[in-house]
C-alpha cells in the first residue's frame, strides 16, 4: 500500500505494472494475507477441524446439452447443525459452477476468489478461460490451501460447466465440442474428470450410489433435476450431516442447471413440486 508520507495519490507500481491475468497471483503479490490458504487457524500443531462449519453434500451429473450440479442446504458443526440453509453450489461463470464441501467459511472466501479470478482473466485476455483452463485454475487454489487442510480445514469443491466450442489443435479443427463435463478434486489439489456424474461430502457415497442407479445418459435436464434431488434424499437418510428437502421450513436443495443458454437455478416452486413428489413415493417405498 502506499507508505506513510506519500501524498502523491498514485497507486502503488504493483497495480499499473504489466502481469500475468490471474487476480490471485496479484493477491499474492501485493496482499497474501487475504488469501484463502494464508488466514492462518493455529500456530502450533493439532486440528481446527470443529472451529467452523462444514457444508456437504454436492452432485452433479450430465446430460447430452449439458449439466446439473445440486447441494444440500445444511451446515454442521461437529454434531450440532450450523445452518439450516446455506448455500453450497454458486455460479462460477456463466457458463460454469462450482459446489463446496468441507469447511464453509473457507470454501466461500475461495468460491468469491475464484469468480473474481475468471472475470480478471476475460478482462485482460478479452477472452474466457477453455473450461480445462478454469478446472485447473480452481485445483491451483485447492493446493494453495494445503496448509489449513492438514490442520482439518479442508476444502473439497466440485466444478462443472457446458463447453461449447471449437476444439483446434494447432492450426486444425478436430471437431466441435458441446456438452457437460464434471471435475473433482482431492484436498491437496489433484484434479479428475468425472463422466457422467459425481458427489462429494459425508453424504457423497450415499448420493453416489443412488444417482448409480437413477441415472441415464439419454436423460433430459428435467430428469436429472429429479434424480439430483432425490440422490440428496437418499445421502440424506443414512448421513446426519446432509439436510433432506424441509417442507415446514421451505428449504430445498439448491440446483442449477448449465447448458448453452447459461447458467440457471432451478426455481424454489419447481423443487417443492419435485420434492413433495418423491417424498409421497417413499411413503409406500421408503427403501429401507
Amino acid at each position: 500500500m502506499t507508505s506513510i508520507g506519500d501524498y502523491s495519490g498514485r497507486l502503488p507500481g504493483i497495480f499499473t505494472a504489466l502481469g500475468v491475468p490471474s487476480f490471485s497471483t496479484f493477491l499474492a503479490a501485493a496482499a497474501p494475507e487475504l488469501l484463502p490458504g494464508n488466514t492462518g487457524a493455529m500456530g502450533g500443531g493439532g486440528s481446527a477441524a470443529e472451529l467452523g462449519a462444514h457444508g456437504t453434500t454436492i452432485v452433479a451429473a450430465t446430460y447430452p446439452g449439458g449439466v446439473v450440479m445440486a447441494g444440500d442446504r445444511r451446515a454442521t458443526m461437529g454434531h450440532m447443525i450450523a445452518q439450516r440453509d446455506i448455500e453450497k453450489v454458486f455460479p462460477a461463470d456463466p457458463y460454469s459452477v462450482v459446489g463446496i464441501a468441507g469447511t464453509a467459511g473457507i470454501a466461500t472466501e475461495m468460491v468469491r476468489l475464484y469468480q473474481v479470478e475468471l472475470e480478471h482473466y476475460e478482462k485482460l485476455e478479452g477472452v474466457p478461460l477453455s473450461l480445462n483452463g478454469k478446472a485447473h485454475r480452481l485445483a491451483n487454489m485447492i493446493r494453495g490451501n494445503l496448509g489449513l487442510a492438514m490442520q482439518g480445514l479442508a476444502v473439497v469443491p466440485m466444478f462443472a460447466g457446458y463447453e461449447a466450442a471449437d476444439d483446434r489443435r494447432g492450426k486444425r479443427t478436430k471437431r466441435t465440442v458441446q456438452r457437460g463435463r464434471i471435475f473433482g478434486y482431492d484436498p491437496t489439489g489433484a484434479m479428475h474428470e468425472e463422466k457422467y456424474y459425481h458427489s462429494v461430502g459425508s453424504g457423497s457415497v450415499f448420493a453416489k450410489s443412488a444417482l448409480k442407479k437413477l441415472y441415464a445418459r439419454d436423460s433430459s435436464a428435467d430428469e436429472l433435476v429429479r434424480a439430483c434431488v432425490e440422490a440428496l434424499y437418499d445421502a440424506a437418510d443414512d448421513d446426519t450431516a446432509t439436510g433432506g428437502p424441509d417442507l415446514t421450513r421451505q428449504l430445498y436443495p439448491t440446483v442449477l442447471v448449465v447448458d448453452a443458454e447459461g447458467v440457471r437455478r432451478v426455481a424454489e416452486s419447481e423443487l417443492a413440486n419435485i420434492a413433495g413428489s418423491i417424498l409421497e413415493t417413499r411413503k409406500s417405498n421408503p427403501g429401507g
